[in-house]
C-alpha cells in the first residue's frame, strides 16, 4: 500500500514525523480516514481517538483533542492541541481528572464553567478508553 508523509506536532511537541499508509481521526464533522493521494483537504480536529497506521501491522493509537488537520500533495500534518499516544497516558491521572470534571459540572460556577468541565470529561473518559484499549 502507498504511504505519505505524516507530521504530528502539538504545543507540547513533535510525536510523528515519518512515513505511514493510513491516518484516520476524529474531525469536527465526522471520522476521517486519510490515504496516500488524498485531495488537498483542511479540517477542525474534534476530541476522538488518532489511529495512525504503518506498514502492515498493528495501527499506534493515541487520544487526540482540537487543532487542525491539512493535506495538501507534500504530505499530511495534524497539528492537534493535545496529542497522548495510548501507552504515555497515565490512567490514574486520567480518572482524577473524569471525578474532577464531574464534581465541575454537577455545581458550575457559570454555564460557561459547566461547558468547559464537559469538555473535560469527554477528553478525560477519551484518555481512559484509549489507555484501557492498549491491554
Amino acid at each position: 500500500m502507498a504511504e505519505f508523509h505524516l507530521k504530528i506536532v502539538s504545543p507540547d511537541g513533535v510525536f510523528f514525523d515519518g512515513e505511514a499508509r493510513q491516518l484516520s481521526l476524529r474531525s469536527i464533522d465526522g471520522d476521517v480516514s486519510i490515504l496516500a493521494g488524498h485531495i488537498p483537504y483542511l479540517t477542525a480536529v474534534g476530541i476522538g481517538e488518532c489511529r495512525v497506521y504503518q506498514g502492515d501491522g498493528e495501527p499506534r493509537r493515541a487520544a487526540c483533542c482540537g487543532g487542525l488537520l491539512n493535506v495538501t500533495k507534500e504530505g499530511v500534518f495534524l497539528a492537534p492541541t493535545t496529542f497522548e499516544w495510548a501507552e504515555d497516558i497515565d490512567r490514574e491521572r486520567a480518572e482524577a481528572a473524569k471525578q474532577k470534571a464531574l464534581s465541575r459540572i454537577e455545581a458550575p460556577k457559570s454555564d460557561a464553567a459547566k461547558e468547559l468541565a464537559k469538555i473535560k470529561l469527554k477528553r478525560a473518559e477519551l484518555r481512559i478508553k484509549i489507555a484501557e484499549n492498549l491491554k
